[in-house]
């Protein structure tokens, strides 16, 4: 990830691309304010940990308040696990419980 981020940094701001303002912690670790602030990598290791990432993906909308149920996010690759019925009828109008089971960088 780290030579993905440089190549893509590098290259997005040689074609015209901004930073955001950047920070003094930034500034300090010689880094570049074109990435998300608390962006971390994580490698998924088992089935259950895709599902958990899979959930929290689909219902950040709703979190986000961008819209009151996951389908109605366009965007969403949510309408084809629904097609497919890898998410029961009604998903994501309330916050699934395998979210909370995710643990964040930083909390």
């Amino acid at each position: 990830m780290r030579a993905f981020k440089t190549y893509f940094t590098r290259e997005y701001l040689e074609a015209g691309g901004t930073e955001t303002a950047g920070a003094k912690t930034r500034v300090s670790k010689q880094e570049r304010a074109v990435w998300q602030p608390r962006f971390w990598e994580h490698t998924i290791d088992h089935a259950k940990d895709y599902e958990r990432h899979f959930d929290y993906i689909h219902y950040n909308p709703v979190k986000h308040g961008l819209a009151r149920d996951s389908v109605e996010w366009p965007w969403s690759s949510v309408h084809r696990s629904l097609r497919k019925r890898w998410y029961p009828e009604g998903w994501g109008r309330i916050e699934p419980d395998s979210i909370g089971e995710i643990q964040m960088a930083g909390e």
